[in-house]
């Protein structure tokens, strides 16, 4: 059985003899990167500065609440706006490994920089074993490309250091209880964040169109599960499809795009069933999207596929 206050006490020590100056690391505000932060920030203190990127493809209100939180704990931290060379980079991207590896290459040019400045040559991420895992290594097939993993670019110029690559989810959250991280409890965010949620190519528009759809499916579940009409889904979100189909508003022919809703129940990631979310829930999701967004969007559909043979996230 897997025993947190040994991995950390473990990790601590390691953590020590393996960084001997400044580090940097990225942390996007979910559970895998804050733990990784508490883990390393326990072994190296204040040589430790955290870096969160706004890549703009983030969720609504994401960056202000992550601020907030790296204010709560008293992190050494700095944000860095850089979603006009993320939005640049993805420009004519369609392919989900090609987006993947472009914008894991996109953060390790900002990291790369930020370091610099800072005097810092390791760079810490929060990579978990099913990023490694699932981005193939030449023995297991690529099943996708983790932005942390096979973006990697081959000149990168940081030492790499992964506390807690060995892990899986549900043993990352045991570790972030023991370490009172806040964050223990929050449902999973891809790293390439919702640049993996619109299908085809990414820009500005349909961003704002899956930030406004995913911030709609995550207050209806959350509000329906605090009613205590359904058990919270381990992770539940909106993807924006690559299609227009025809619809109808009052009299007036409309053709709009397609929103599909995703919600799971896993316990490590490797995993998962669709959730049996009740049919009230899925109408007021739906209602809400088309009218809320009826300039752009005008059907919802939701996804009842397990992993495998699909996978969590559509990209």
């Amino acid at each position: 059985m897997f025993d947190a206050e040994a991995f950390v006490n473990e990790k601590v020590e390691e953590i020590k003899g393996a960084i001997d100056g400044k580090a940097i690391i990225a942390c996007s505000g979910g559970v895998d990167s804050t733990v990784a932060a508490a883990l390393v920030s326990r072994a190296i203190g204040d040589r430790l500065l955290t870096i969160y990127v706004n890549n703009g493809f983030m969720r609504k209100g994401e960056t202000e609440a992550v601020e907030a939180m790296f204010k709560r704990v008293g992190m050494n931290y700095r944000l860095i706006d850089a979603s006009d060379e993320f939005f640049d980079a993805m420009k004519g991207v369609i392919d989900p490994e090609k987006k993947r590896k472009v914008i894991g290459e996109r953060f390790i040019r900002v990291f790369e920089r930020v370091a610099r400045e800072y005097g810092a040559k390791y760079l810490v991420q929060g990579t978990i074993a099913p990023d490694w895992i699932e981005s193939g290594d030449g023995v297991r097939d690529t099943i996708k490309s983790h932005h942390n993993v096979g973006g990697l670019p081959k000149d990168m110029d940081l030492i790499l250091v992964e506390p807690l690559r060995d892990l899986y989810k549900d043993e990352v959250r045991k570790v972030a209880r023991y370490l009172g991280v806040e964050v223990a409890e929050r449902q999973p965010f891809p790293g390439p964040a919702l640049a993996v949620r619109v299908i085809g190519e990414v820009n500005r528009e349909s961003v704002a169109i899956v930030r406004e759809a995913c911030a709609i499916v995550e207050e209806e579940m959350e509000k329906a599960a605090a009613a205590g009409k359904m058990t919270l889904p381990w992770q539940y979100f909106a993807v924006l499809l690559p299609c227009q189909t025809v619809g109808v508003q009052g009299d007036v022919r409309a053709y709009g795009r397609t929103i599909a809703v995703r919600a799971v129940e896993s316990v490590d990631g490797m995993s998962a069933s669709y959730s049996k979310v009740p049919h009230e829930v899925l109408e007021r999701i739906s209602v809400r999207i088309t009218n809320e967004m009826k300039s752009d969007v005008n059907r919802v559909v939701y996804d009842i596929t397990n992993k495998p043979p699909a996978t969590i996230e559509y990209e």
